[in-house]
């Protein structure tokens, strides 16, 4: 048992070691576009159990400054979904139908073929980040907006 502790620790820690970054396009594709802090990997490393999908975040990540000033917040998001594509997507689907009212200032936006994104958008409802979430888990949107979107914000 401490062996595989010692190899899941060692192959945690390994990237961020070698320091290892994959570029934007690469970053993109895998999903992680909107996790730019590297606190942000942490955030979803303990409600994503994946060790694949938290070593990529990582790999994407820049890290945080010491100001705790500097977290970042939204006013607001969109998810962009292809209803066509939504039955493919049971978790956001949920999401969308039973738990999208509790967050007044995110609205969802039909995009023929596009998967399933986050939109974060500024104040100005400019947008500021866009995450993937194909694979997410309605609890994980959910927690994830709770602690990205400012309450009673309506930039859309």
């Amino acid at each position: 048992m401490s062996l595989y502790f010692g190899l899941n620790l060692i192959f945690l820690v390994l990237p961020l070691v070698s320091g290892e970054q994959l570029s934007s396009k690469e970053c993109e594709d895998l999903g992680f576009t909107g996790l730019a802090l590297c606190s942000d990997c942490n955030t979803f490393a303990e409600y994503v159990k994946d060790d694949a999908l938290v070593s990529d975040c990582r790999k994407c990540c820049t890290e945080d400054s010491d100001d705790s000033s500097n977290k970042i917040f939204y006013a607001g998001a969109i998810i962009e979904v292809c209803l066509r594509k939504l039955v493919f997507y049971p978790e956001i689907a949920g999401f969308i139908e039973e738990e999208k009212d509790h967050f007044p200032s995110v609205k969802v936006q039909s995009i023929f073929n596009s998967p399933p994104k986050l939109v974060m958008l500024d104040s100005d409802g400019e947008q500021k980040e866009t995450i993937r979430l194909d694979n997410w888990k309605r609890e994980h949107i959910r927690t994830f907006l709770r602690e990205k979107v400012k309450p009673g914000s309506s930039a859309i």
